[in-house]
């Protein structure tokens, strides 16, 4: 290992400055509802628009070019426009999202079922966790997927560092969530699995790649980069690790074992009016822990970020079981 890699790294065990919380939104269905099989698109659709109508005071047609655009909550979740005076960071068009959905099972729901739907915030926009859950709020009342399925909010949960998860809101009562904490990772095992359980799409020179041509650099690339520039973006305290000179090392490491298949996954884009491929790769994939050091803390961290395109909508899901 190089000496600027080991001196830019987080030492084993040690935390990422990128505080996280996970909330569960627990759904009545007052009618029948029927949600696309994989439903992270349609609640982020409608998520969205309830928010905007919610928070939207100027009405602009775009958001760039509002008066409110850096101050207003709902670019700051959805268009996240970074920091003029951020330096090299200013290359960057929008800064990664802050948060992560979710879907609970899609198909159909009868009225009186429950649906749920997890949202993962991170850093400053558990700030304005009250909005979020309002807007699902409006955005369930309106109706969610095909149809437009009424939904009433009916409970809240936060999960807690053990796992469980604890109520914090119900409707007329008051909202008391925990602070955000950045997940500690335990030491790094021997042998680890990464099973893959939403389709991961990884791009290497403009090309999806397929099971064959998986390699463990390109995922790690990914999600160095992709937590850096959330952890700069949304957190207090930025992070100070060479992720480029991280990224680069990840490249060496090969994987003991991958059990990877493509799942296609199709969605309808409004905005676009057509349909849309969404497939990626999902499956297992075994590592030993010898090299895998100073990649850990990122790995651990990548069970909530997610990685690759789309990871907003809950693909390139993992969790990690160790041997």
């Amino acid at each position: 290992m190089s000496a600027s890699l080991a001196d830019s790294i987080p030492p084993p065990g040690a935390r990422l400055a990128l505080p996280v919380a996970c909330y569960r939104l627990h759904f009545i269905a007052q009618e029948a509802v029927r949600l696309p099989a994989y439903a992270g698109s349609a609640w982020r659709g409608v998520f969205g628009r309830a928010l905007r109508r919610l928070v939207c005071v100027t009405r602009e047609p775009a958001c760039p070019a509002c008066l409110l655009y850096r101050s207003c909550i709902y670019p700051y979740l959805f268009e996240t426009p970074p920091d003029p005076a951020a330096g090299k960071l200013r290359k960057y068009p929008a800064a990664p999202h802050p948060y992560v959905l979710r879907p609970g099972a899609g198909g159909a729901h009868p009225a009186g079922a429950t649906v749920q739907v997890d949202m993962v915030l991170f850093g400053q926009s558990n700030r304005h966790l009250p909005y979020v859950l309002h807007a699902f709020d409006q955005a369930g009342q309106r109706g969610v997927g095909q149809g437009d399925g009424r939904l009433e909010l009916a409970q809240v949960a936060q999960q807690t560092p053990a796992g469980d998860w604890r109520p914090i809101y119900r409707p007329g009562e008051s909202l008391q969530p925990s602070p955000p904490i950045a997940p500690e990772p335990p030491p790094c095992p021997a042998r680890l699995t990464l099973v893959v359980q939403t389709p991961l799409r990884l791009r290497q020179a403009e090309k999806l790649l397929g099971p064959d041509a998986f390699q463990v650099g390109a995922l790690f690339a990914n999600l160095v980069r992709r937590i850096s520039l959330l952890t700069t973006f949304h957190a207090d305290a930025p992070l100070t690790a060479d992720f480029a000179e991280l990224s680069r090392a990840g490249w060496t490491l090969q994987p003991r074992n991958t059990r990877l298949r493509w799942h296609e996954w199709v969605r309808y884009s409004s905005r676009q009016d057509a349909l849309l491929q969404m497939g990626g790769l999902v499956g297992e994939i075994e590592l030993d822990g010898a090299g895998l050091e100073p990649f850990w803390p990122y790995l651990w961290l990548g069970q909530w970020t997610h990685a690759g395109k789309g990871a907003v909508m809950g693909l390139g899901g993992y969790r990690i079981e160790r041997a």
